[in-house]
């Protein structure tokens, strides 16, 4: 049986999370687009290489993920999701604990969706 866009997205969703929880740069480069690209909460820009270095590094630690609040919309090859990332982290051995407002980008890619975008911007 398959299932929809919603369910497969909402499904990779918590598997990029778990992935973030671990640190496990494996499960991370699989889940997401060559050309994965994050924008962080105050504006910064990372790709791929420099988003999964954070992991290899050690320099982020992240005790805490959640991904939940989640609204799907489906365009056909491509997917929007809207939720809240809400984390308990430290990067550089500083605090980086928030809820953010996060917007994540799929691709439809050989018949599996794969994480291309990361958006985050701070709750108030």
């Amino acid at each position: 049986m398959s299932t929809s866009t919603d369910e497969q997205i909402r499904e990779l969703g918590h598997r990029w999370a778990d992935a973030e929880r671990r640190g496990d740069v494996a499960a991370l480069e699989a889940l997401t687009t060559a050309d994965f690209t994050l924008v962080g909460p105050r504006g910064f820009v990372l790709d791929k290489e420099q988003w999964l270095d954070r992991y290899r590094t050690g320099a982020l630690v992240t005790r805490a993920l959640t991904w939940d609040e989640v609204q799907v919309r489906d365009y056909g090859s491509a997917a929007v999701a809207i939720g809240r990332h809400t984390q308990e982290a430290a990067y550089q051995g500083h605090p980086s604990d928030g809820s953010f407002r996060a917007t994540h980008i799929y691709i439809l890619q050989g018949g599996h969706w794969l994480l291309a975008g990361l958006q985050l911007s701070p709750i108030g």
